[in-house]
């Protein structure tokens, strides 16, 4: 949220305050000397912005557009302090700026920082911990936003659970504003002094065209891809850019005291009704994020009327002045809080008492966080050097990044010694434990650990492997094995089909065969259009169209992909474009082998066998919940001759019970995609099952 402050100051104090040294050549003599007009009104619209966001979160679960009123406060109160600061001294101190900034940013983003990693040691699953450690990082780098956005449109990570970080995405889109916003109006005045414009009106100039460009493209991004234009600072810029303008127009306007009664009680009724209306976390940030911020915007231009009907009377009370002054730090704290109660509580939403009880935590913490950390380095720094300053405020940091360091450390050597592990076949034998005489292996830790489950991947995909994300259009190419192998087997297909690589590859590597593999998340080889929600999935028709050019110039043996799709909601089923596409492969003289889909477990397996252990029933699920009881491919009549059919299910679900952990080792790093450790298990199997259909 906005730099901690209080509207018992000059305006200017309430973002960064603003440096006091002279240019060497001396201000612009023509300029005034600007002194900024005290606007108490602030700090109450502050306490109704972030009292929604709680709320929202805690008793809703939805998100309120309270967010948003702190994007536009921060670009109305951080562009009038430069552009104050221009017209009084000249130029701007960029290490006054920003060491200021660091001094009342950091100590407490620190502070809820190394608070948030305690926590997850104590309270939350181990299957979470690499992900808060992560979520840590970039929390203090200011670059969560992206963190986020990289991962929500990762398909394999679409069933993450929620980081008690998360809302620190809007604190980094802040961040990279001031890092951002000097240098452009700096550039911008350097540029007006030389064509001889006044650097106010070019500034305004130039925040226009910011606010256009970005808003254009919000509303484009959001309507191709909302998730990650929800976190994207380009999308979100134009908010900002708004409330710059609006600091330098605001000067410009002088509105009788009735319009600007009805303009308060305007824009206080739309700034409480925004998250009620609209749904929020579907719809932002296009042009419709411009509800929230223009009911802001309305509220700071009625200003403070002195009407007793005005609705300034309730925002420049002391009880809503106070709460804004807590808003910085009770934004910070609500969130983890929240999150940590519905992890110990086992809950979705808070029930009424117990989102009181994170309330009344949050702001305990909150009170406690100002006093001690916000006014005490304030008051500790203030006559202390910038770089000084600015170096107390990063000294925050070290400990967090200290500790998210060291524990990172050790989970990674502790990981290496658990792979070794698992080499180990007697101890950890998998899914081949399923066709020993008494099917059951030596008592044995669970490899994968689930704190370690969801970077159990194969390295197809892993950061920089073959496996292509939503916005791909070409195939990624994994080739393995010799070029001139006898044998060539393609993988082809969505993520179900991805998993199964791990398996293949050390199925070839032992018979010498070659694998090559084109996968893409969320991507049916179909001939058939594919839907992410209610719109096409284009990129995925291309990606398609180009495996195909691919199969064409190889082209391989025998091709492996998924051969129905399994579904709690629509069953089981053999799509008519997966027949289609095995018909065109047939034309082609490239041979099919077709793998049953693994069953979808409801739950995530990780987090049920941290909490109740693996061999517990609640970690267990019915096969006929998402699988057919025959399979449908038996039955579908268009099926070329030279297509095969492999089913594995008995690896999956032995005795119709499909368990979290079979052999000793961790099926499932979410509802549905297998460990790499357990397709590894699988290599013998597979092997087997490809021999035995094509007579290698």
């Amino acid at each position: 949220m906005t730099a901690p402050s209080s509207t018992s100051k000059p305006l200017q104090n309430h973002g960064t305050p603003s440096p006091a040294s002279r240019a060497p050549h001396g201000p612009d003599p023509a300029a005034a000397r600007p002194r900024a007009q005290h606007r108490p009104e602030i700090e109450g619209l502050r306490a109704v912005a972030v009292i929604l966001i709680v709320a929202y979160h805690v008793w809703l679960g939805r998100v309120s557009g309270g967010v948003d009123v702190f994007l536009l406060l921060t670009g109305f109160l951080i562009t009038g302090s430069l552009v104050r600061t221009v017209e009084r001294d000249g130029w701007i101190r960029f290490s006054a700026f920003w060491g200021r900034l660091l001094a009342r940013l950091t100590p407490p983003v620190g502070v809820v920082l190394l608070g948030v990693l305690v926590a997850t040691a104590l309270w939350l699953p181990e299957s979470r911990w690499r992900d808060v450690i992560a979520d840590t990082v970039a929390a203090a780098l200011y670059v969560e936003n992206w963190h986020l956005a990289t991962n929500a449109v990762d398909y394999l990570a679409r069933d993450d659970a929620v980081s008690p970080l998360q809302h620190f995405w809007s604190l980094s889109i802040q961040g990279q504003f001031y890092l951002l916003w000097p240098l452009l109006v700096t550039l911008v005045v350097v540029l007006a002094r030389w064509r001889g414009w006044s650097p106010r009106t070019a500034i305004g100039a130039a925040l226009s065209v910011v606010l256009l460009v970005s808003l254009t493209y919000s509303v484009w991004s959001t309507a191709v891809d909302q998730t990650w234009a929800y976190f994207d600072t380009g999308a979100r810029l134009w908010e900002l850019a708004l409330g710059g303008l609006l600091s330098l127009a605001l000067p410009l306007l002088s509105l009788p005291v009735r319009p600007r009664v009805v303009l308060g009680w305007l824009g206080l009724a739309g700034l409480v009704s925004c998250g009620l209306v609209l749904q929020v976390s579907t719809l932002f940030p296009g042009w419709i994020a411009l509800w929230p911020t223009g009911a802001a915007a309305l509220v700071i231009v009625a200003g403070v009327t002195g009407h007793r009907l005005g609705a300034d009377r309730i925002l420049v009370a002391r009880p809503l002045a106070y709460v804004g002054s807590l808003s910085y730090s009770l934004y910070l704290w609500h969130w983890p809080v929240l999150v940590v109660y519905l992890e110990v509580a086992n809950r979705a939403v808070a029930s009424l008492h117990g989102g009181l009880v994170v309330i009344a935590v949050s702001v305990l913490l909150s009170v406690a966080t100002k006093w001690l950390v916000e006014d005490g380095v304030r008051h500790l720094t203030r006559r202390w050097a910038v770089y000084a300053t600015a170096a107390a405020g990063l000294a925050f940091l070290l400990p967090a990044m200290t500790v998210a360091g060291g524990w990172a450390t050790h989970l990674d050597r502790a990981e290496a010694e658990r792979q070794r592990l698992a080499e180990d076949r007697d101890l950890y034998p998998g899914a081949t434990v399923v066709d020993w005489r008494d099917g059951t292996a030596p008592e044995a830790p669970v490899l994968p650990r689930p704190a370690d489950a969801r970077g159990d991947l194969g390295e197809n995909e892993r950061p920089g492997g073959c496996h292509e994300s939503f916005e791909g259009t070409r195939a990624s190419v994994c080739d393995d094995g010799p070029a001139d192998a006898e044998h060539t087997i393609a993988l082809v297909g969505q993520s179900h089909a991805a998993h199964w690589y791990t398996a293949l590859r050390d199925a070839a590597e032992a018979q010498g065969w070659r694998l090559v593999t084109m996968t893409k998340g969320a991507c049916q080889f179909s001939t058939e259009p594919s839907w992410r929600g209610e719109d096409e999935y284009v990129e995925c028709g291309e990606w398609n169209t180009d495996v195909m050019r691919q199969l064409t110039d190889l082209p391989p043996d025998v091709l492996v992909t998924t051969a129905t799709r399994s579904s709690p909601g629509n069953g089981e089923q053999v799509l008519d474009g997966y027949v289609d596409r095995w018909r065109e492969l047939d034309a082609m003289g490239v041979d099919v082998i077709g793998i049953r889909d693994t069953p979808r477990m409801g739950m995530s397996p990780p987090d049920c066998v941290a909490d109740n252990g693996a061999t517990s029933p609640e970690c267990e699920t019915d096969i006929t919940r998402s699988l057919a009881e025959v399979p449908p491919y038996a039955e579908e009549p268009a099926v070329p001759e030279s297509m095969e059919f492999v089913d594995l299910t008995d690896y999956f679900c032995p005795d119709g019970r499909c368990p979290s952990v079979i052999g000793n080792v961790l099926v499932y790093y979410d509802d549905s995609h297998i460990t790499a450790t357990y397709s590894a298990t699988l290599a013998p199997i597979v092997s087997a099952e490809i021999q035995r259909v094509t007579g290698w």
